[in-house]
């Protein structure tokens, strides 16, 4: 009996903790956001004497640079996420309902490269990138993110794909349909869920993204998530400015997450259970 009481009271404390754990740094991040510089080294407080807005003000409207970062970081994600479903839905339709000679192979090496670590690829992709012209370019982050993403991508849909009856497929081509039409009527809707699914995380891993964004653009084509380094100097560190580049950064995907929280459950779970 007294087991069974415990029970709960343990759970929540240890929920309690993990919730702590999470939201903690958070906190922490948005506290020093709102201290003066003066205030972040007079000592520890976890409140701000007084609520500062002024690094928010002068990082995003007095400076410019960091709201084009913003701009930058938001059509990078945007793109890199439509290219890469578009494409894994497409390479889940052939590796399901065609057969294509090697399929598994294919598969097999897809997801080898996203097994590679990132940081092997630096020096190719600088070298290729400087040869094609794509050094500090939108596009050129797009079709460097598709490269990593779109394996994690096919892999995600494709047993969501795999999971969807073939039958339905041949009721189309009965009725005169084409592979695009069992593509468009059959797959596209079944699977949306799961598309919505691969579109978020697709779109986090991107705009997170910050080796390649460092590295292979300097002004123009510049992520926020890269434009953190630039409040470390060599006189000193903007924690507070620093503190509000991050919570910007943390913003966009809370709110992405908050309108679509409805798919991800059924997503994640669609073509977990065949019958």
């Amino acid at each position: 009996m007294l087991r069974k009481q415990l029970s709960p009271v343990v759970t929540y404390i240890v929920c309690a903790v993990i919730v702590f754990c999470t939201l903690f740094p958070i906190y922490w991040l948005f506290a020093t956001s709102l201290k003066t510089r003066i205030e972040l080294f007079v000592g520890l407080s976890f409140l701000p004497k007084k609520m500062y807005w002024g690094n928010y003000v002068k990082t995003f409207f007095i400076q410019s640079a960091y709201r084009r970062f913003f701009i930058n970081s938001l059509i990078v994600a945007s793109g890199n996420t439509a290219l890469v479903v578009f494409l894994a839905l497409l390479a889940t339709f052939g590796f399901s309902r065609f057969k294509i000679k090697g399929s598994q192979t294919w598969f097999f090496w897809l997801l080898t490269n996203r097994m590679a670590p990132p940081a092997i690829f630096i020096l190719p992709y600088y070298l290729m990138f400087s040869y094609f012209r794509l050094m500090d370019t939108r596009i050129g982050l797009i079709l460097i993110y598709c490269l990593f993403n779109l394996p994690f991508a096919i892999w995600l849909l494709q047993g969501m794909v795999d999971s969807i009856p073939k039958e339905l497929d041949e009721a189309v081509e009965i009725d005169g349909g084409s592979a695009w039409s069992v593509l468009w009527y059959v797959i596209l809707p079944l699977t949306k869920p799961g598309l919505v699914v691969t579109a978020i995380l697709i779109w986090v891993f991107a705009w997170n993204e910050f080796l390649f964004a460092s590295v292979l653009t300097h002004v123009h084509a510049r992520t926020i998530t890269s434009g953190l380094i630039l409040f470390i100097t060599q006189t000193g560190t903007d924690w507070g400015k620093l503190a509000t580049v991050s919570i910007v950064c943390i913003i966009p995907a809370i709110i992405i997450i908050g309108f679509v929280q409805k798919h991800i459950i059924a997503g994640l779970t669609l073509g977990a259970v065949k019958e």
